[in-house]
């Protein structure tokens, strides 16, 4: 039987890496995915590249419902165990089995009957608007299986067993990038599909992820019970999970705005400008998914020590959290930085690209320090219950520096402006959030 971790008794740096790594590679396999599917299309066109971009923030609003409620219903879970509050806990999981199927349905009614109004609004141009029709049609139905993952993720995570919680990931990415290529080029028996089979082996994935993920919250050793009268809407669960989850979606939703904004600013130097923004974006998830599984990480540990009273032990852990994080970031973008021209070449062929794209993706990594303790004082907020102060801080960030910088750079410096908008708001943003963190931190000082 797998062994749950005591989040509340075993040592902090070890049990910091033991509930890391587990999300790390779960992140990274998705972000990996990501790569695959980036490497695939782009060797169809660099239209069929833009299209996926075009689509991407589409697919993050679906994750943000997904993300920001798991993130409300891990946190509330972790905390009730801390307090001894069970009964609560496990009707969490019934809770999301309603909310998936709520949202999911409603994502797909939406999509199909507003696709070329809402692809429009999100930067689609009248070349690659077939394309991204092709694979918004498809991809949509995934959505119910995507949220309820993401969603029992957390849970999985809450009760100390992240090793489950890597498994469902693990079975998404995996399966998507083995049948990506058989379903957009037509290998062997299967047909060829472009990117629509891109789209399809996506939805292939996420129902397989579905499945695994009720596998995992029905065994016997979980402490979550999926009891019927469990699974009908609990409007006070559901507030709980929202108070936190709420601004955990706003937050998340907010990236899609500012996508939607980088398309129709890219959008004016053509589809290769718009293709250049998904290959940084792509690689630079590479890292950034890692500081996420840190931070998914520590995210629980917080939440039961509060829940417990272990202020000592959660202020340590957002010390060593933070220390880990800095380290990867620091050695990851002198890599990135290094070797951006041969990993642009790794997407494309076209001389144009490259040009366009490896200084791009060496601004777009030199962040990445300072987004390591970000996310880290961020997912210490969520595990606090402060959602709406971390809501706050990533709107800040994104709202009020990232898109005006966006505006105003690009018009004036052109699509280096562009470019230059990412460091210069993630820099400002890093040093109010820090404020705010230490702030927290000395409310749990023990004199």
């Amino acid at each position: 039987m797998m062994r749950r971790l005591d989040l509340g008794k075993e040592a902090i740096f070890p049990l910091i890496l033991k509930m890391s790594w587990p999300s790390i590679i779960a992140m990274m396999a998705m972000s990996v995915y990501n790569f695959i599917d980036t490497f695939w299309l782009a060797r169809l066109s660099s239209q069929a590249l833009a299209a996926l971009t075009v689509c991407f923030p589409i697919q993050m609003i679906f994750a943000a419902i997904g993300v920001g409620t798991g993130v409300g219903a891990g946190s509330f879970s972790a905390r009730m165990f801390g307090a001894g509050k069970l009964i609560q806990a496990k009707q969490t999981a019934g809770q999301i089995f309603f909310l998936s199927f709520f949202f999911g349905l409603f994502i797909i009614v939406l999509i199909l009957f507003f696709h070329d109004f809402i692809l429009k609004v999100f930067g689609a141009t009248d070349e690659i608007m077939p394309l991204c029709r092709d694979y918004l049609l498809i991809i949509v139905f995934s959505s119910p299986f995507l949220l309820f993952s993401m969603m029992s993720n957390n849970l999985l995570r809450a009760e100390g067993r992240p090793l489950l919680s890597m498994y469902v990931v693990l079975v998404a990415s995996i399966s998507s990038a083995i049948l990506d290529p058989f379903l957009i080029f037509g290998i062997g028996p299967f047909p060829r599909m472009e990117i629509k089979g891109a789209a399809l082996a996506a939805v292939i994935s996420q129902f397989l992820a579905g499945m695994f993920s009720v596998y995992f919250l029905r065994l016997k050793s979980s402490k979550y019970e999926l009891r019927r009268e469990y699974i009908f809407p609990n409007i006070s669960i559901i507030n709980s999970i929202y108070a936190t989850g709420f601004p955990s979606i706003v937050s998340n939703l907010i990236i899609s705005l500012v996508l939607i904004i980088y398309n129709h600013v890219l959008a004016q130097y053509g589809s290769m400008a718009i293709a250049t923004l998904g290959i940084c974006f792509r690689v630079n998830g590479l890292v950034t998914m890692i500081l996420y599984g840190i931070g998914f990480g520590l995210m629980p540990i917080v939440a039961y020590s509060h829940g417990a009273g272990l202020y000592q032990r959660l202020t340590q852990s957002v010390f060593v959290a933070m220390k880990v994080s800095i380290s990867i970031a620091l050695l990851s973008s002198i890599i990135l930085i290094i070797f951006a021209d041969y990993i642009v070449s790794l997407f494309s062929n076209d001389p144009a690209l490259t040009i366009m794209a490896t200084p791009a993706l060496r601004i777009y990594v030199c962040v990445l320090v300072f987004m390591a303790p970000t996310l880290v004082f961020i997912n210490m907020f969520l595990g606090l219950g402060k959602g709406t102060l971390a809501m706050f801080l990533l709107f800040f960030r994104d709202t009020v520096l990232l898109i005006p910088l966006l505006i105003a750079l690009s018009s004036t410096i052109g699509i280096m402006g562009a470019w230059l908008a990412i460091p210069i708001s993630n820099i400002l943003a890093f040093f109010l959030i820090l404020f705010y963190a230490k702030k927290e931190l000395r409310r749990f000082q023990v004199g």
